[in-house]
């Protein structure tokens, strides 16, 4: 481990995991207890829509992701609760809508996109100091949004009928919802890419869902695991010269998995 560290790339990665595994423990829980996956998928990969405008204008990807994701989420939230059209249906078309809208302008910017797959695929062994000055801004954020409207969250997570009707803006707070979801996923992309940014919000969260029903107990749980899978995806990528982001999946999933089966045994 002390091997690594001598090399600045492996000091970014690092540094990265745990930047992305506060974002994605604290905002996965709220995805995986009320049962927001899909939604949360959709809209990470109408986020792609974000990194073709980026490249279309010459400018960071990352950049582009922000506000695409933003308004993408906002767009699906609206769209799903205002009009009659079925929830997944919205999801899918804007999810398809965001998909082509970045090839279209990927494919309207001038000279080749050399970074494309990193964004797709993730590439965090390319994590530059900007972007963890990026991630540990859309940390602040995620947090500072999530302490001042935690009560307010835990109602709409655990029965939102029941806080229509003791006053709390359900609406207002699920599009907030939405948007730090839309944050976190930006957070996410350099590490595992839009393609598998869906595993590492909710197998983290879906595990420390075993292991505590207290909604902070489950986040700082989901923080611990997703940092942990983190470094061992990312030692074991180095050292078996496997891609980063699908080998932190990979190690996610396994450990899922084995928590299922200890499960089961102390059944």
């Amino acid at each position: 481990m002390m091997e690594l560290l001598q090399y600045e790339f492996m000091k970014n990665a690092l540094l990265a995991i745990i930047l992305a595994s506060i974002a994605c423990g604290i905002i996965g829980v709220y995805i995986v207890v009320k049962k927001i996956v899909f939604i949360s998928g959709g809209i990470a990969h109408a986020s792609f829509g974000g990194i073709g405008l980026g490249y279309f204008l010459g400018i960071n990807p990352v950049w582009g992701i922000i506000p695409f994701s933003i308004i993408s989420a906002l767009v699906m939230g609206l769209v799903s609760k205002r009009t009659k059209i079925p929830e997944d249906t919205a999801i899918g078309i804007i999810w398809a809508l965001g998909m082509s809208l970045g090839v279209i302008f990927i494919g309207l910017s001038p000279g080749y996109a050399p970074d494309l797959f990193s964004y797709l695929f993730g590439s965090i062994l390319t994590v530059t100091t900007t972007d963890l000055v990026v991630m540990l801004i859309l940390d602040l954020v995620i947090i500072k949004v999530v302490f001042l409207f935690y009560k307010e969250f835990l109602a709409l997570s655990f029965d939102d009928e029941f806080a229509t009707v003791i006053g709390v803006p359900t609406m207002k707070l699920y599009l907030l919802l939405l948007c730090l979801i839309a944050l976190t996923i930006v957070v996410l992309v350099r590490v595992v890419g839009i393609i598998l940014v869906i595993a590492l919000l909710t197998i983290p969260a879906a595990i420390s869902k075993q292991i505590s029903t207290n909604l902070k107990k489950m986040m700082f749980v989901s923080i611990f695991v997703s940092a942990v899978f983190g470094v061992i995806g990312l030692i074991l990528s180095y050292q078996l010269n496997l891609a980063s982001g699908a080998t932190i999946v990979m190690v996610s999933v396994i450990g899922f998995l084995l928590c299922q089966f200890l499960k089961l045994c102390k059944r």
